[in-house]
């Protein structure tokens, strides 16, 4: 009894002191290990580079004042990975926001609105049960001037022992008036590691 009783707590200090312990990290600073998938820093990445070459461009400037109205259209995920596009997309509308040029609406999308409340809140017209001066009227919805779709794409290489991982996070702007391109932009991620790490 008193020997299983030792075994017991000897096996619970030596995996106690074998966890790892938890700790925050500053993406800011983040020099962690590098994994061969995509991970949030590749994220940061390509997306301060896609609004840094459109804000160059000035392709979001708009020439009668203002700001351009974006709507996200399909974002595809050609990769072997699970990859939540919205992490990529939801950086760049971030920061084309915070530039002052351009804004994006959740009242209109490919599979709806992301913001349902849009349309909701229209529905209130005519009740009896609301202040109807407070009411949303017609025509107050702005339509998107400006469309963002892309692609992220990858292709594995065996290289003897090791793999070389090969991203691509392509990403279009389109102009909704005349469906022509204004920007296009591809970032390349590029990853070397071992044969036996997974990428996916």
């Amino acid at each position: 009894m008193f020997k299983n009783t030792f075994l017991i707590i000897l096996a619970a200090v030596l995996v106690s002191g074998c966890a790892t312990e938890t700790r925050y990290v500053d993406p800011a600073a983040d020099d962690g290990p590098v994994s061969m998938s995509l991970d949030y820093r590749d994220f940061d990445r390509a997306a301060t580079e896609a609004v840094e070459d459109m804000l160059a461009s000035g392709v979001v400037d708009n020439p009668n004042g203002g700001r351009y109205i974006m709507v996200v259209s399909r974002i595809t995920n050609d990769t072997m990975q699970r990859v939540d596009t919205d992490r990529l997309v939801k950086k760049i509308r971030v920061a084309l926001l915070r530039s002052g040029k351009v804004v994006t609406t959740t009242a209109v999308g490919l599979n709806g609105a992301e913001d349902e409340m849009s349309m909701r809140a229209r529905e209130l017209r005519d009740s009896e049960e609301f202040d109807q001066s407070g009411v949303q009227r017609k025509g107050t919805l702005q339509a998107p001037d400006l469309s963002l779709s892309g692609k992220l794409m990858q292709k594995n290489h065996q290289l003897g022992g090791e793999q070389r991982v090969e991203y691509s996070i392509q990403l279009t702007l389109t102009d909704l008036a005349t469906g022509l391109a204004f920007w296009e932009g591809e970032t390349p991620i590029i990853k070397q590691g071992s044969g036996k790490s997974v990428s996916w």
